[in-house]
């Protein structure tokens, strides 16, 4: 299992500035991103070096932020890669709350971050199923 860390923020400019100051300030690295909004307001997901620092952090700094534990699952950056994932969650009907991905260019792979409704078994399923499952360390160590 991975940590994300989650910041809810008003939607208002300059937000997202202030946010990447406070990490570049404290020397932490985001390895991927994810903003969405509703009604002038938004959650922040970021998958970063540091889950626990950055957490205590940003509250330090006023801000609301928590951790939430993720599948963070390696894949072949390959036309499929996704959709093998996705049937084993289908097969099984597995719910995908949230999800994104980024690529590590150099070794032609990507990692899916899911938040799925059943996470233990999620976890059991990918694994027996092949799938390399990250944690923190190695996540951040890509």
């Amino acid at each position: 299992m991975a940590q994300q860390v989650c910041i809810f923020a008003e939607n208002k400019p300059g937000r997202l500035e202030r946010l990447t100051k406070i990490l570049k300030d404290a020397h932490i690295n985001m390895r991927a991103i994810t903003i969405a909004t509703s009604q002038g307001f938004g959650i922040i997901k970021l998958i970063v070096n540091d889950p626990v620092k950055t957490a205590e952090t940003l509250r330090a700094k006023g801000l609301t932020a928590y951790l939430r534990e993720v599948i963070a699952v390696l894949m072949d950056d390959q036309p499929g890669g996704l959709q093998k994932i996705a049937e084993v969650f289908a097969r099984k009907e597995i719910n995908i709350e949230d999800a994104y991905g980024f690529v590590i260019k150099d070794k032609n792979q990507a990692v899916m971050i899911f938040d799925v409704e059943e996470m233990p078994e999620a976890v059991t399923l990918l694994s027996k199923a092949g799938f390399i499952l990250l944690n923190d360390e190695e996540l951040y160590n890509l």
